[in-house]
């Protein structure tokens, strides 16, 4: 069974091409690849965020408070309706990322968004964390906002399997035809080259991780997909007003 409650500590850092090889080839002395990635293959992620009309949760996260929430539709490649798909809750706390999740069919999850009124129960789902999303619903009226997919290769330590390390290239989006049956189309997020790297763990990083980092100096970032969507959009509309003014 799929873990469905998550808490740990991410850590972020952007990487070009030569960069991300050379890490990426030294890292599998201590960590070996995800089942999706046996063969040093990408898998497909694809994500629907959703938010209020006025945009509530991105605008508080991009704040930077203490604490922050979101609430998003997660599959792994192209799912169609019925598809078992993840919807979770994913909270930040002083830095702590609690993420809650539960199974559901892609048509099961839109209609629970989009109504408020929770599945019949199934034996996939995990009852408590429907609870949960059906609570969060109250306090905010969702609906689709952005769709979000990119190609990653994910790692864990041979030695610890709570420390683990993505690398996520070609992350695409769109605010258009929000299905995610649909496909993997949208806009590039990043310049053609470019990889996110994320660090997960439990608690403290272990030294040799720590060493490697800084020989080959890399450091941590600030980076929401959503969020750097959301910025790209805002940008791309003043630049279309201004356009449009001076015309």
């Amino acid at each position: 069974m799929a873990i469905e409650v998550f808490n740990r500590y991410e850590n972020k850092y952007l990487l070009d091409s030569e960069a991300y090889y050379k890490f990426y080839n030294q890292l599998l002395e201590y960590m070996e690849l995800d089942d999706f990635n046996k063969q040093h293959e990408f898998y497909s992620i694809t994500n629907l965020y959703y938010d209020t009309a006025h945009n509530t949760l991105i605008r508080n996260s991009l704040a930077k408070p203490k604490y922050k929430e979101k609430l998003r539709l997660r599959a792994y490649g192209v799912p169609n309706q019925d598809t078992k798909v993840y919807l979770e809750i994913k909270k930040k706390v002083f830095g702590l990322v609690n993420k809650r999740r539960t199974s559901l069919k892609l048509n099961e999850a839109y209609d629970f968004v989009a109504t408020g009124t929770e599945p019949e129960f199934k034996d996939y789902m995990n009852q408590q964390v429907i609870e949960e999303i059906k609570y969060f619903l109250t306090r905010y009226e969702l609906q689709p906002k952005v769709y979000l997919s990119y190609d990653r290769k994910a790692m864990f330590c041979k030695k610890n399997r709570d420390l683990r390390i993505t690398f996520d290239t070609n992350i695409r989006s769109r605010r258009y035809d929000l299905k995610m049956e649909h496909g993997t189309h949208g806009e590039p997020l990043l310049e053609s080259g470019q990889w996110l790297m994320e660090v997960k763990a439990e608690k403290t990083i272990p030294v040799w991780l720590a060493k490697m980092l800084s020989e080959h100096q890399m450091y941590r970032t600030s980076f929401s997909k959503y969020g750097n969507e959301y910025k790209k959009m805002l940008k791309n509309s003043k630049t279309e007003q201004e356009s449009t003014l001076y015309a």
